[in-house]
């Protein structure tokens, strides 16, 4: 059995599995929105801030922001995987394309839960 370092136990079943199941919630969110959009005639902040003081539409907010990171970071694996050959260089920009993704779901939450 071949072992490789940097896909840490995963593979290409899950990860297809994940990338379409997350595409499929952002697709769903997306048109959530969208239809928001089009019934609402004019979008206030209190009306914006009524939609999202919903705990349904919160958790799929963030169901939608869990997917999008998901999503972008096996993308970002699979490209820095393929093009990036030096191993130090790839390790780098995976820890800094991580942590970046990481941020952005600890403010999307931060966000989401303060309102």
């Amino acid at each position: 059995m071949v072992s490789n370092a940097a896909t840490v136990g995963r593979n290409g079943v899950h990860d297809f599995i994940l990338i379409r199941a997350s595409a499929i919630i952002l697709v769903l969110y997306t048109l959530f929105l969208t239809g928001f959009f089009i019934t609402t005639p004019e979008v206030t902040f209190d009306i914006w801030h009524g939609l999202f003081s919903l705990m349904a539409v919160k958790v799929f907010t963030l169901l939608a922001l869990l997917s999008l990171v998901v999503h972008a970071w096996i993308g970002i694996w699979q490209v820095l995987s393929d093009y990036i050959k030096p191993a130090f260089l790839r390790g780098s920009l995976q820890f800094l394309f991580s942590v970046t993704l990481l941020a952005y779901l600890a403010a999307g939450f931060i966000t989401v839960w303060g309102v």
